[in-house]
């Protein structure tokens, strides 16, 4: 969680999904109980039925053929910018040599005539790789390279304004695909990776303007790298990092070996909306130490029942959430197109738990305990002045620490049924808490000042949402388990306008 990266496998069901936002009440319910503009329905179900591409070339293209390894690098290398690139029906291949891959130039084009594969052969480390912006991959398979762990297959480089659409990138090492800015990338199959479908990171820090829509993003982390480092936060169906601008829309994520989507360290100005997250090991969506983002219509299902029911079994009492906000909150200061983090109208139904808002007080600019190591908040240019004494007074002390502020979580439907998600206990609350400071010993957040700031002073609030089921909340630190009444009541005062209906939880 917070380390930077360059760049048990679940299969790819496609189930008979029934796709309504509704419950099954019937008509006399009361209305508040009905989903508000619900979910869209649809999924992107484009891994079981990829786009085919042109079956024949397009006027003025090269011919690439499969017959020959390494015809599509050389044909590259000895071609003008701007050139498109058709590669004919067949498994293609490059030169035997671990670093050969292709390297575009300034506004390249590649469209894969149908069944039109890239074949790495679990020898080549990247397919395409190289600094030339404006590259686009159109209707073809990618498969089977090698990229180490933290780097990628696609992209490698992260050059800015690359389009992949109808794509598939599939059964590699790391990561299938990485990003930079203007990136975008639709309608596309991102399967069966071994680290990241997607890592969205540009060692520079200037990744903005992400599109990421209509794409399946299933079963990846088939490397399981959680397992192999503990605590790397290093996986997940997609990974960004100090992203400036995405919108991450029509998605279906689903069966991923871990989390779904993962907002790690700065990022800021999201939009992630009409999205179907379902079936992954761990949460759907983690939004960790970043800024101001709408999290809208998205339909949440059958989350974090691995990896929520591993920590209940261990004895574990943090509340381990579908959507999981840590250290992340809206701010106005700092330019977006919302100044806070709203999260409204979706559909939660059968996860591990519900929304979790955390911050861990020992996590600041240049404390030991922040795993974005050599980072700090963007409100702070030199993070060598987040120190004695200067952090202990205004503005450092605001400053040097990310915050989870302005939360405004309305018109949510959340449905829990223990017999569905087989659990008894741990996995039905809400949760707004922080931990008691103690480091480091020079730290002016020590004590129950954060989770005093969390809890009643920083903006964080719940109303105007549905319960179905037996919901129970946390407030302030894990110890402090709320029935509805407390939770409602003084001195929390949360879900005003709320309906509650916990029979229908079974």
């Amino acid at each position: 969680m917070g380390i930077k990266w360059r760049n048990r496998a679940l299969p790819a069901v496609l189930l008979a999904l029934a796709l309504s936002a509704a419950t099954g009440c019937d008509s006399t319910t009361d209305a508040r109980l009905k989903p508000t503009n619900a979910p869209a329905a649809s999924v992107a179900r484009v891994c079981a039925k990829p786009a085919a591409g042109p079956a024949k070339a397009p006027a003025g293209a090269v011919t690439v053929d499969p017959a020959v390894p390494g015809d599509l690098a050389a044909k590259t290398k000895n071609s003008p910018p701007n050139t498109t690139f058709w590669l004919r029906p067949g498994k293609h291949r490059l030169d035997p040599d671990r670093y050969a891959q292709v390297i575009p130039k300034q506004g390249d084009r590649y469209l894969g005539a149908p069944g039109a594969v890239l074949d790495g052969r679990k020898t080549n480390q990247y397919a395409f790789g190289g600094t030339a912006s404006d590259v686009t991959i159109r209707y073809l398979t990618v498969q089977r390279f090698v990229a180490p762990l933290d780097e990628g297959v696609v992209n490698h480089d992260s050059a800015d304004g690359w389009v992949i659409e109808h794509a598939t990138i599939q059964d590699n090492s790391g990561a299938g695909l990485m990003a930079g800015a203007r990136q975008q990338v639709r309608a596309s199959c991102l399967r069966d990776n071994g680290q990241y479908g997607m890592n969205a990171y540009k060692a520079d820090g200037s990744l903005s303007g992400l599109v990421v829509e209509g794409n399946e993003i299933v079963g990846n982390n088939t490397d399981d790298w959680e397992r192999k480092q503990p605590g790397c936060g290093c996986t997940g169906g997609i990974k960004f990092w100090a992203v400036n601008g995405a919108d991450v829309r029509g998605n279906w994520v689903h069966d991923n070996r871990g989390t779904g989507l993962w907002a790690d360290t700065n990022n800021n100005d999201f939009r992630i909306e009409n999205n179907v997250l379902e079936a992954n090991d761990g949460a759907a969506l983690i939004y960790e130490t970043s800024y101001n983002a709408v999290i809208r219509n998205n339909t949440i299902r059958r989350n974090n029942w691995v990896e929520g029911r591993k920590y209940a079994d261990r004895g574990d009492d943090f509340p381990y959430a579908t959507i999981y906000l840590s250290e992340s909150g809206g701010e106005p200061r700092i330019h977006a197109r919302t100044d806070k983090i709203e999260i409204y109208r979706n559909v939660l139904e059968n996860n591990w738990s519900g929304i979790t808002l955390w911050e861990n007080a020992d996590r600041f600019c240049n404390s030991p305990a922040n795993t974005s190591s050599g980072d700090c908040t963007l409100l702070v240019k030199n993070t060598h002045s987040c120190v004695q004494p200067a952090i202990a007074t205004a503005p450092l002390y605001a400053d040097c620490r990310w915050k989870t502020q302005r939360v405004d979580i309305h018109n949510n439907r959340f449905v829990l049924d223990k017999s569905v998600v087989d659990c008894t206990v741990k996995c039905d609350r809400m949760a707004v808490l922080a931990n008691y400071g103690t480091y480091p010993d020079w730290s002016p957040y020590q004590g129950e000042r954060v989770a005093e700031a969390i809890t009643g002073k920083q903006h964080n609030r719940w109303h105007d949402n549905v319960y179905l089921g037996p919901w129970k909340f946390i407030a302030h630190d894990p110890s402090r388990i709320l029935d509805v009444d407390q939770w409602q009541g003084t001195p929390y005062q949360q879900d005003t306008g709320s309906t509650f209906r916990s029979q229908d939880g079974g």
